[in-house]
């Protein structure tokens, strides 16, 4: 299999607060929802929502396949919440912006 290039994309909210350090760092280090990519696998971009409703996914998808994107993953900040549940009231349309840009969507990053 070819390397693949991996974009995060965060909550804008929770940006003002996290600097992504975990999101990053589990790449770096192979772990949690990164455990199953390899040396040859590069993160290319992270970047926000754009805010609710994801305003800045489709254009920022877009931008990120011109440059070799194969694979987003959606920040466990997105993702994971009380009881499970999802934090992102836009999680998904902002899963179908991902998917109708041609991206495999993961979700979750660290936990």
């Amino acid at each position: 299999m070819s390397s693949q290039k991996i974009a995060i994309v965060r909550c804008n909210i929770v940006s003002e607060t996290c600097p992504g350090f975990a999101c990053v760092n589990s790449f770096n280090n192979k772990t949690a929802f990164f455990k199953d990519y390899d040396e040859t696998d590069s993160l290319i971009a992270v970047f926000t929502c754009g805010g609710c409703s994801g305003r800045r996914v489709t254009r920022l998808c877009e931008s990120i396949k011109k440059h070799g994107a194969t694979t987003v993953h959606l920040s466990s900040c997105m993702c994971k919440g009380k009881d499970d549940e999802y934090l992102c009231p836009n999680i998904d349309l902002i899963k179908k912006r991902i998917s109708a840009a041609g991206l495999e969507i993961v979700e979750r990053t660290h936990h």
